[in-house]
């Protein structure tokens, strides 16, 4: 199971994931999210992962399908929260990690 929070603010759109990103579970950024950035045009995202406890290949490409949704906006994605249990799965996609969601908000341009 997958739960997704999400929240806008002050140009910044917080993604706060709870449960499992497997392949299952994928179609909920693909399908959901990455629309949403693409309409809208936002160009940062903060993804919480402090409560992702499994993540898999299909759960990395999902978050870099986000990512080059992003850059079409010039935009950014960081990753925050991110425990030791899936950070070797994610050295891969090269996205900023910060231990906060405040640590990550001061690195957007907004």
């Amino acid at each position: 199971m997958l739960k997704m929070d999400l929240e806008y603010e002050k140009g910044v759109f917080f993604v706060r994931l709870n449960g499992n990103l497997t392949r299952k579970k994928t179609y909920k950024i693909n399908n959901y999210l990455v629309p949403v950035i693409k309409k809208h045009q936002i160009k940062y995202v903060i993804c919480n992962l402090e409560n992702v406890k499994i993540i898999d290949e299909a759960g990395v490409d999902a978050l870099l399908h986000v990512k080059c949704a992003l850059k079409k906006h010039l935009g950014k994605i960081f990753l925050c929260g991110v425990n030791k249990e899936i950070i070797s799965s994610l050295k891969r996609l090269h996205i900023k990690t910060t231990l906060s969601e405040s640590e990550a908000l001061k690195l957007c341009e907004v």
